[in-house]
């Protein structure tokens, strides 16, 4: 979107008031908690700090805005309640959701949200038209299925400003289906490794403009704080990651739909992301962007009708051979090939995304979802024989002697 300066104004009313009513919330119950008493409910938080504040002349102000924008604050930490109750109690599966903080205008992301009861329009100029704020400019990227229940205002830390729609559909996406599936490796030097020997270059993104981030944040640090120059800087150096990040995306973006379109099944491995970005190799773990990736193939295989799966972090995919089975020593990040003492040379990329695609074949044709081990291996001659102190060494179990 492209609102106008006095429009602009307006946006950020509307983003203060909601931020202060949130906070208020958050204050209310959070006082509740340490003087001892019930846990304020939802409809007599709303009443307090949206009706009864806006007769006191502390925060008056809060009438001129939409009253939905200030709802859907409360709302919004109704549910960050919710999910931090849920997580604690471990009804909420996946991480820890911490309690919920208070908000700060100096956060890089400011957010609103109208509902159908704010009377939000799309107009036939294609122009969203918003109360109390007035008919913005808008570049759509795409036309909307269906009338939209709700609408959110984004403004980022680049001083760009977004509108996100949530409308329903019914439209049937399904591809036609295909007969390929394939295992994905994915690692620094070659982003993506697929099972049919394809191997995508990492694009390097945040590397490659390193040298201009760096003069941008060097000339941030010589700037005044609280100077006007110095929130000009500011903008350039969010505009020039935001760039890098779009940039990023895009390109994700086209590389998933592409493995999606070519392809029925898609397994992967379940890496560690957050694990691997507290090692010496975080900044190339972050620039790859693993994590959004797989993301993206998840929710386009659901759409397209395709199936996705997740391999075990644990299964070793890189020194297991993809011919015969047999899991060897770790490997150090250097040895790029190895050799099989069953005579198989492997490339260890290309092999580590066999051995993701045979695991994910193995557990999605399994319907209880029990772990499923390679096949049996027969022994090299070298470990089939008897080893002569094998027969007399002993152990003792609990006094017992155990042959």
């Amino acid at each position: 979107m492209y609102p106008t300066p006095g429009q602009q104004i307006e946006l950020a009313k509307a983003f203060g008031c909601a931020r202060v009513v949130f906070n208020d919330g958050l204050r209310l119950r959070q006082q509740a908690h340490e003087a001892g008493e019930k846990y304020v409910s939802d409809a007599e938080l709303s009443k307090r700090v949206i009706t009864q504040a806006k007769l006191s002349p502390q925060r008056a102000w809060l009438g001129e805005v939409s009253a939905v924008v200030l709802q859907q604050a409360v709302a919004d930490l109704n549910s960050a309640y919710r999910n931090f109750f849920a997580s604690v109690s471990g009804k909420r599966m996946g991480r820890k959701v911490a309690a919920p903080r208070f908000r700060s205008r100096k956060d890089n992301r400011q957010a609103i949200r109208f509902t159908k009861n704010s009377r939000f329009k799309v107009l036939d100029n294609g122009r969203l038209r918003l109360p109390k704020i007035g008919d913005l400019d808008v570049r759509w990227s795409r036309s909307l299925p269906s009338d939209p229940s709700s609408v959110t205002i984004i403004r980022d830390a680049a001083e760009r400003y977004f509108a996100s729609f949530v409308v329903q559909t019914a439209e049937d996406e399904t591809l036609p289906p295909v007969e390929s599936e394939v295992g994905i490796d994915l690692g620094l030097t070659h982003f993506a490794v697929l099972s049919d020997g394809t191997k995508v270059t990492a694009p390097k993104f945040l590397r490659r403009t390193a040298r201009k981030l760096k003069r941008l944040q060097q000339a941030l640090s010589r700037k005044q704080k609280g100077s006007n120059r110095r929130k000009k800087a500011v903008v350039k150096v969010a505009r020039a990651h935001a760039r890098v990040a779009d940039t990023r995306r895009d390109w994700q973006h086209k590389l998933s739909t592409t493995i999606v379109r070519e392809n029925q099944a898609i397994y992967v491995e379940d890496l560690c992301v957050t694990g691997l970005g507290r090692t010496r190799l975080a900044k190339s773990v972050h620039d790859a962007g693993w994590a959004g990736f797989t993301a993206m193939l998840e929710y386009k295989a659901a759409r397209y009708g395709r199936t996705f799966a997740r391999v075990d972090r644990f299964f070793p995919s890189t020194r297991m051979c993809s011919a015969c089975g047999r899991v060897g020593e770790k490997m150090a990040l250097n040895v790029r090939s190895w050799d099989c003492p069953c005579g198989a040379a492997h490339d260890r990329d290309v092999n580590a995304a066999l051995n993701v695609l045979a695991a994910g074949q193995a557990d999605n044709s399994n319907d209880r979802r029990a772990q499923v081990r390679p096949g049996l291996v027969p022994a090299p001659r070298s470990e089939a024989v008897s080893h002569p102190d094998a027969a007399c060494s002993t152990r003792s179990v609990e006094g017992t002697s155990v042959l």
